[in-house]
């Protein structure tokens, strides 16, 4: 008797354990990605435990062979080996005891892309389409009364004014001659908010201060700074930079642009990070007549563009294939900066934490710098790295984006597909 309760409990203890092993196997199928990127006569292996299996739900000669090996040791674990055969889209199922699907995926067949990583320091100018609505703020009229034509047509501080009266306002100097040249007229007003069109109506005021007509409104057409170059296409000449878009400094929207351009931008001076105060690389535009390519989108993800001829052509940097972001790992990596002498260079980090985003996210990646000259020169990431390329095993993965306020060596990274989504 006592030795059936002991085998009960032993197999109750077994029992116990392979359930739980297989609820983490089941969780990890649960976030297992809904697709999957494999290059072009390339192959991937997939680790899949009994009771679960693989099957392809559709003909998968087409583009892609699978087989998985059953002769290991552990006849618990098959290990699926998926060739790509040629361009395309095949579905997988994973499958419990062969019969129950529980999880569908894509397996995309896709050429790799070879690009030029950069790490070139750059100066970028920025003009917005209209003018920014910075502030809203009170007019007081020649007779004394506070006014505010904006607030009460309901512009607020965000807002693209793109147009007065159906014509195009260039500039904020523009926006001053237009409502002076209407005076107190009901005017229309087209504005941008969030890339949706409005047109309100309103009635600029004389202020006492200056004569001249007000909406009540503080304005900007342009900025300017310094950022690091991430990649190029030598085909297509198309490239991306910063790896976060350019925000306004006062509203933190993402700035409409209208036309852009990137320069050559010489170090001037470095301020290192410190705990809780993010250091910076300074730097002066020169060759300002000279562009190294134009600006045509301003997204989340970085500044996109397209390069001159000239500098593609004096660079005599290789392209390099990118990296999917299946295939980050922790572990070694080093990205390309320019932090003396207008020369890039490489400096080691460490990937130490990856983050699973099925749909683009700016923080992909956390990175620690560990190459001792960086640490030195700047304490970690500064300002103005933003858009270093990450490169790993010898492919491009991402970019850098931000640092940590409160530990400038650690930083955050985006994968290079989010930004390569971006110019499709």
């Amino acid at each position: 008797m006592n030795r059936r309760k002991i085998y009960a409990k032993l197999f109750s203890l077994i029992l116990i354990v392979f359930t739980f092993f297989y609820i983490l196997q089941a969780i990890n199928i649960f976030y297992y990605p809904n697709e999957i990127k494999i290059a072009k006569g390339e192959n991937k292996s997939i680790n899949v435990l009994f009771p679960f299996s693989l099957s392809v739900s559709d003909n998968e000669d087409i583009v892609v062979q699978s087989a998985y090996n059953n002769g290991l040791n552990n006849s618990l674990k098959r290990i699926y080996k998926i060739d790509g055969i040629d361009a395309g889209e095949v579905q997988f199922q994973l499958k419990l005891l062969g019969l129950i699907p529980v999880k569908k995926f894509d397996v995309n067949i896709v050429d790799r892309p070879k690009l030029v990583p950069g790490g070139n320091a750059i100066g970028v100018k920025l003009n917005t389409k209209g003018v920014l609505v910075v502030a809203v703020t009170d007019v007081i009229g020649i007779d004394g009364k506070r006014y505010n034509p904006a607030k009460d047509a309901g512009i607020k501080p965000g807002d693209n004014i793109l147009k007065i009266n159906d014509i195009e306002v260039k500039d904020a100097k523009h926006v001053v001659d237009l409502l002076n040249q209407f005076k107190d007229e009901k005017i229309k007003v087209e504005i941008d908010r969030n890339n949706i069109k409005y047109e309100v109506e309103t009635t600029p005021v004389k202020s006492l201060q200056d004569n001249c007509y007000r909406l009540g409104i503080w304005v900007r057409d342009k900025t300017a700074g310094i950022g690091t170059l991430t990649f190029y296409d030598k085909d297509s000449k198309i490239f991306g930079a910063l790896g976060h878009g350019i925000t306004d400094i006062n509203t933190g929207n993402l700035l409409n642009v209208n036309y852009g351009k990137i320069i050559n931008a010489k170090i001037s001076n470095i301020e290192q990070g410190k705990k809780g105060s993010p250091g910076e690389i300074k730097g002066i535009f020169y060759e300002t007549e000279k562009e190294l390519g134009e600006i045509v989108k301003n997204s989340n993800y970085g500044i996109f563009g397209v390069l001159n001829d000239e500098f593609i052509n004096s660079n005599g940097v290789e392209p390099i294939p990118i990296g999917f972001k299946e295939e980050v790992k922790k572990g070694k990596a080093y990205i390309l900066a320019t932090v003396s002498d207008n020369k890039v260079e490489k400096f080691e980090i460490e990937i130490i934490d990856i983050q699973f985003q099925e749909k683009p996210e700016q923080k992909s990646m956390t990175i620690r710098v560990t190459d001792k000259r960086l640490l030195e020169k700047t304490g970690g990431i500064v300002q103005g790295m933003s858009g270093s390329p990450i490169i790993q095993d010898g492919k491009l993965i991402g970019a850098v984006t931000h640092v940590f306020v409160n530990d400038p060596v650690k930083g955050y990274g985006v994968f290079i597909e989010w930004m390569l989504e971006q110019i499709k």
